[in-house]
């Protein structure tokens, strides 16, 4: 069975982003959100690295390599959008000024604790960049991943082995084959793919779920391969 791409989990992540929301998205499956924004709602994209405003990606052939976001990656800028020094981005994290940071996941506990910078697996440098500001200083934390990790074990345990990025910050929980919401009461399914039981789904994850009362099947429109 197939779950969503990572195009369709940043097009599901972006659907629960409300009108005029300010919103920062971290590298990875978050940087799709832009392609994804419901038609007629206005939402101001934030990147750590200086820039308010913030388009879609480039299109093929129409780079600016001047103009990248947090990813590195060629950006576009809205109408009415601004640049400004890495410092005063920060402080509009740390102000508590974003209401919805977006961002990938190495483990993700069940109290809602986020580990998303280090493997320890001495395969790549660990770097946190601005992920700590933002899990401390977002309003409100989505994070978009795949439900397993390669090697099919959970990303979604009860606690953390990894370094902490944060602790108790995620709100919402975007993965292949569910959304699920952290709550005081502990992980709750929102949603899940409707040919994966809820049985199925709690195997394929290393902490308690709980059904909620109003669940309805995860669905997302073809997107390709993401």
């Amino acid at each position: 069975m197939s779950g969503l791409s990572r195009f369709q989990i940043a097009w599901r992540a972006a659907q629960d982003i409300p009108d005029g929301a300010v919103v920062n998205l971290g590298i990875g499956i978050p940087l799709g959100i832009p392609n994804f924004i419901p038609d007629g709602r206005e939402v101001v994209l934030h990147s750590e690295n200086g820039l308010l405003g913030m388009g879609p990606p480039a299109r093929e052939g129409q780079e600016d390599w001047e103009l990248v976001n947090a990813g590195t990656r060629a950006t576009t800028l809205l109408p009415g959008g601004s640049f400004f020094h890495h410092a005063d981005s920060f402080a509009m994290i740390r102000g508590g000024h974003i209401d919805i940071c977006a961002l990938g996941a190495f483990q993700i506990a069940a109290d809602g604790s986020l580990a998303n910078w280090n493997l320890g697996d001495g395969k790549r440098t660990p770097a946190v960049g601005g992920a700590m500001d933002l899990a401390a200083g977002a309003k409100k934390l989505f994070v978009l991943t795949e439900h397993n990790a390669k090697d099919a074990t959970p990303k979604i345990v009860e606690e953390c082995e990894l370094p902490l990025t944060g602790v108790r910050c995620v709100d919402r929980i975007f993965t292949d084959v569910a959304v699920i919401d952290v709550t005081p009461d502990g992980l709750s399914v929102a949603e899940h793919l409707e040919e994966l039981s809820f049985d199925e789904l709690q195997e394929r994850t290393a902490a308690p779920l709980t059904q909620a009362d109003d669940w309805k099947p995860l669905t997302a429109p073809d997107l390709g391969d993401g």
